[in-house]
């Protein structure tokens, strides 16, 4: 079992950053790993050819290990998970299909795309909304869902949990729904990967988005994007060198090359090999891989999980854990509890989250400890207390 690894992180002692789900904080080897390659760039002289792919197999075979993939050259590396959704929408085949499929409040990057699609060929977008004022909420809007697909669903785009409530999506239960009415399964991993098991072996989605920036401890600007068989002919949303076939061969890029290299790499976002990105989302990688995701996802679990009655007995609303995840956990505050004032509160008191309507989004990973959601309850209970 894990133990805190906060020492192998630079947050200041005061501090309870409980908000992993908006960004998260830079390893101190991670930091280093930067540190070394922006002084890379200072002797260019020293970056050979092979330098612009070798670093990206690397990571896309980290990549592959984080989510149980055999073959990593079915990922794509892009600066971010709307990139990644853009050469999806950009190569489907409607084929007489007459709507999307997306549960309510999507996170605005995996909703757009489909906008367009939908505004291009006149289709149907179909939002599933939770049913709020009655139990088993998650159970019943994952049903609500799987009962939205139908013959004419082009596409189910969602998350593997809700990016504002933690809400956990039954995925194969959509791969199987899916299946049965030739619909594409589109995944934004990118409040899940990392800090909740994902086997893309036995949920099979026809594509999977992730940013790094987030719970796989990497930079802002790099991403990583899956791509089923579905997309092996696909056209890329932009033509750039390093995706033509033979094009480590630099003495002969002048001889322009038609064929695109195999499976995924015809998707990479040009300048992927960046020199700064790479070595630091490798590095987290790495540390991810060391400590292994359930893990991850362990530690969080024996974190909240002697708080939740607490939360619970002052009004809070939180997930059946069926159908939430540990990582990002949802806490809906009862209406008796000003939430202006609880964000007041939490600033002064160095706890870090994020809140969504009434309720507040809880974030924890590897660096965190009971001290830190000591002090989350301290202040709900004295905010209950008013």
């Amino acid at each position: 079992m894990l133990e805190c690894k906060k020492d192998l992180f630079l947050i200041d002692e005061h501090v309870h950053y409980l908000n992993n789900s908006y960004m998260s904080p830079n390893l101190k080897s991670v930091e280093m790993a930067g540190v070394i390659a922006v002084r890379s760039m200072s002797k260019p002289y020293l970056i050979d050819p092979s330098s612009f792919f070798k670093p990206l197999e690397d990571l896309k075979k980290s990549f592959a290990q984080v989510i149980n993939l055999k073959n990593h050259e079915r990922i794509a590396i892009a600066p971010s998970a709307s990139y990644g959704l853009a050469n999806v929408a950009s190569n489907l085949n409607i084929n007489g299909k007459k709507n999307i499929v997306i549960p309510e409040g999507q996170f605005p990057s995996n909703y757009y795309s489909w906008d367009r699609v939908a505004k291009e060929h006149n289709l149907e977008i179909r939002i599933v909304s939770p049913q709020e004022s009655i139990e088993n909420r998650g159970q019943l809007w994952n049903e609500a869902i799987i009962d939205a697909i139908d013959k004419d669903t082009l596409l189910l785009a969602c998350g593997h949990v809700h990016w504002a409530d933690g809400t956990k999506f039954d995925l194969r239960a959509f791969r199987k729904a899916c299946d049965e009415h030739d619909a594409l399964l589109i995944v934004d991993g990118s409040q899940s990967i990392g800090a909740l098991p994902f086997d893309i072996e036995e949920i099979k989605p026809d594509a999977l988005v992730c940013v790094g920036y987030k719970w796989l401890f990497g930079p802002y600007g790099i991403g990583f994007s899956y791509y089923s068989e579905r997309f092996d002919q696909g056209k890329p949303i932009e033509e750039n060198w390093a995706n033509r076939k033979n094009s480590e061969d630099f003495k002969n890029l002048v001889n322009y090359q038609s064929e695109y290299k195999p499976y995924a790499n015809r998707y990479m976002a040009g300048e992927s090999s960046n020199f700064i990105n790479v070595p630091m989302m490798q590095t987290a990688l790495q540390q991810i891989n060391a400590w292994e995701v359930q893990n991850i996802q362990d530690y969080s679990e024996n974190l909240i999980s002697s708080y939740l009655d607490a939360f619970r007995s002052i009004g809070c609303r939180i997930e059946d854990a069926e159908f939430r995840c540990n990582h990002l956990l949802g806490i809906k505050l009862p209406g008796h509890i000003d939430i202006d004032a609880i964000g007041k509160s939490l600033k002064a008191n160095h706890v870090y989250v994020s809140i969504r309507g009434n309720a507040i989004r809880v974030a924890t990973s590897t660096y965190n400890s009971k001290t830190d959601m000591d002090k989350l309850w301290s202040v709900l209970y004295e905010n209950h207390m008013v």
